[in-house]
């Protein structure tokens, strides 16, 4: 092997200076803190022609890479390739990396673009069926380029972002800037600048993070609520102030109304719970996270918001058909109704000011939204009714319920429900739902999330059990037992192995031409690294095969999921598998044996699998220990 031979020149010389050595040793009799010397030396500089060697591998594996990516067919692709081979060569030659995320950035620009047109056609072809239509956000790839460029280079990515800002400006000529936008949302440009910070923030990067965050913390919105809320968690007393901050420039703004309260109302109150109203008391409500407990704000911060919001609610209404709030009236008595309790609690002589407020806007608000329930009104402000338990909060559904699938929904409802409070009750409703086959995907989905949870507690043992007999799908159950495995390598190698021989049988069940396959036996010899190099060797093999057998497989991105569906409710649940992807794998196989892990890499014969194991072998080898770290 190359680097093994490029290390005989060094071992002669040491050979050809061993006579010469041992005869001055015999002769002066001071050799033993020599020769301990000179060993040490020698032995130092064949580290280091090793590391050097090395290091010229990975740099020409990433040269190849990024010239190969020029002539990749997804678009996508080649942006994301072209931005991850800058990021790695960064430390070697930041020129060179710069110039690849131009490239990296204008592929986006492009793949965007496209995304963008093809998402416009489905929509239209489903409006023009008569259809609903389906808008999911498309991949965000200037996005991911930005995350990776503001790391290295903040110049860089500001010049990215002024790019978007023209964009933003183009969009507003053009008047589609508002199309399908919340009442409160921000620009394009502004979402990208602090759902960039967000990402830097939740990598521990608090100052970048800060540094591009600063400049759009003016304005409420989701996006900025929800960075102030992140914040928090690391540094509280820099997000009190933003906050502040924030809260000064909203009270100075006379476009401020009902709904910009209710967004300051999600940092003081609800954190990563943001809702608004529209004008026909229609509600947006995004959560991020679900019982995040409302922070303990010092005093002053807190009599500031409640200051502000008073001040902004009791603006003088303008007549209704000269309204040109967000909310409208309907919106802004619907944001009353819901922050009152706060203001009842917190500030009691103010409450009695915006009941007044709330008398005004009475009549213009329809009877439904006035005494109906409205969950977007209560989320995360009042408890949940205590005054019955939820079965008979249940059985008052079932009473008016028409049909056996009305009841078995209810039935699903209440038993995800009990189920993630860990009441054994949950799996007796299960056993109520007369369909069998939605009764089999609710149980499924409630294994799944109780996986989820054992793992979290560091359960092996709960997991097992699960993964074992739970109404799992193959890629949960390879997911449960190689996360129950990782947690036991340290402490009980040998059931760790066991568990990772029963998600090899499990794998191995899973049809050749589905990715799952490969995913599961890529999680297993990543773990296996761990325990046998050689049966981890073996692993990353059979992987190989299958992921050439398979369309689809990436390499990247695993996401292991469930989703239960029924005509009252949709629930997903998403648990991430490192593990299922091809960088922890390939780091332990470029540090075991270069040559042979890139031997491997070349093995994949589809772009996006090949690049992704060429970019592993080569961080390995060029990341800082540190950088290793923390991304292990």
């Amino acid at each position: 092997m190359a680097h093994r031979m490029s290390l005989f020149p060094t071992l002669l010389l040491l050979l050809s200076l061993t006579p010469a050595s041992f005869a001055q040793n015999t002769a002066e009799k001071k050799s033993p803190p020599t020769k301990a010397v000179k060993t040490k030396t020698a032995k130092s500089e064949e580290s280091e022609a090793v590391a050097a060697h090395r290091a010229i591998v990975a740099v020409s594996l990433l040269t190849a890479l990024a010239d190969e990516a020029r002539g990749f067919r997804d678009q996508a692709l080649r942006a994301r390739i072209e931005a991850r081979a800058a990021d790695a060569f960064w430390e070697a030659d930041p020129d060179k990396a710069r110039a690849l995320f131009r490239r990296a950035w204008d592929d986006a620009e492009t793949a965007d673009a496209e995304a963008a047109k093809r998402q416009a056609e489905q929509i239209r072809q489903q409006e023009a069926a008569g259809g609903p239509a389906v808008r999911r956000r498309p991949r965000d790839l200037r996005s991911e380029v930005l995350r990776i460029v503001a790391k290295r280079d903040k110049a860089l990515a500001e010049e990215f972002l002024a790019k978007l800002s023209e964009a933003d400006e183009r969009e507003k000529t053009e008047a589609t800037a508002k199309l399908n936008r919340e009442p409160t949302e921000a620009s394009i440009s502004t979402t990208k600048r602090i759902q960039l910070a967000r990402r830097l923030l939740d990598d521990g990067e608090i100052d970048k993070a800060m540094a591009f965050a600063t400049p759009v913390l003016d304005s409420v919105n989701r996006y900025s609520i929800f960075f102030l809320s992140a914040l928090r968690e690391k540094n509280a007393a820099a997000a009190d102030q933003g906050f502040l901050s924030l809260m000064a420039r909203v009270a100075r703004d006379f476009s401020s109304d009902a709904n910009t309260v209710s967004g300051l109302s999600s940092y003081a109150f609800t954190p990563f719970l943001y809702v608004t109203f529209e004008k026909d008391g229609g509600a947006n409500m995004a959560q991020e996270r679900r019982g995040t407990a409302a922070p303990d704000l010092p005093q002053p911060v807190r009599t500031a918001f409640f200051r502000v919001a008073s001040d902004i609610l009791l603006r003088p209404l303008a007549a209704p058909d000269q309204d040109q709030t967000s909310s409208g009236r309907t919106g802004k008595y619907l944001v009353l109704k819901r922050l009152l309790p706060l203001f009842e609690q917190h500030a009691p002589e103010q409450a009695a000011i915006l009941k007044t407020q709330m008398s005004a806007l009475q009549s213009d608000v329809p009877a439904d939204m006035r005494t109906g329930e409205n969950r977007a009104v209560t989320n995360g402000i009042l408890p949940e009714d205590t005054e019955s338990s939820p079965l008979e909060r249940m059985q008052e559904r079932l009473d008016r319920a028409r049909t056996s699938s009305e009841r078995d929904g209810i039935y699903a409802d209440y038993a995800v429900a009990l189920s993630g409070k860990g009441d054994q009750k949950a799996q007796e409703l299960v056993g109520k739902i007369e369909n069998a086959v939605f009764r089999k995907s609710v149980q499924g989905y409630i294994d799944f999330e109780a996986a989820q949870r054992a793992i979290d507690k560091k359960d092996s043992v709960t997991a097992a059990r699960l993964a074992k007999s739970g109404e799992l799908t193959s890629p949960q159950r390879i997911w449960t037992y190689t996360r129950a495995a990782r947690l036991l390598i340290a402490s009980d190698q040998t059931r760790a192995v066991e568990l990772l021989d029963e998600a090899t049988l499990e794998a191995r069940r899973i049809s050749g031409s589905s990715p799952d396959r490969a995913k599961g036996l890529i999680a297993i010899a990543t773990i296996l690294s761990q325990a046998d190099r050689v049966r981890s060797w073996e692993m990353a093999a059979e992987a190989l095969k299958a992921a050439n057998a398979s369309e689809g497989f990436t390499g990247e991105d695993s996401v292991v999921t469930a989703t239960l569906q029924s005509p009252q409710m949709v629930l997903m649940t998403n648990a991430t598998a490192a593990d299922f992807d091809l960088l922890g794998l390939f780091r332990f196989l470029a540090k075991d044996d270069l040559n042979r892990s890139i031997e491997i890499a070349k093995g994949f014969t589809a772009e996006a699998p090949r690049a992704a194991a060429t970019l592993a072998i080569a961080r390995s080898v060029l990341e800082k220990p540190t950088e290793t770290a923390a991304r292990e």
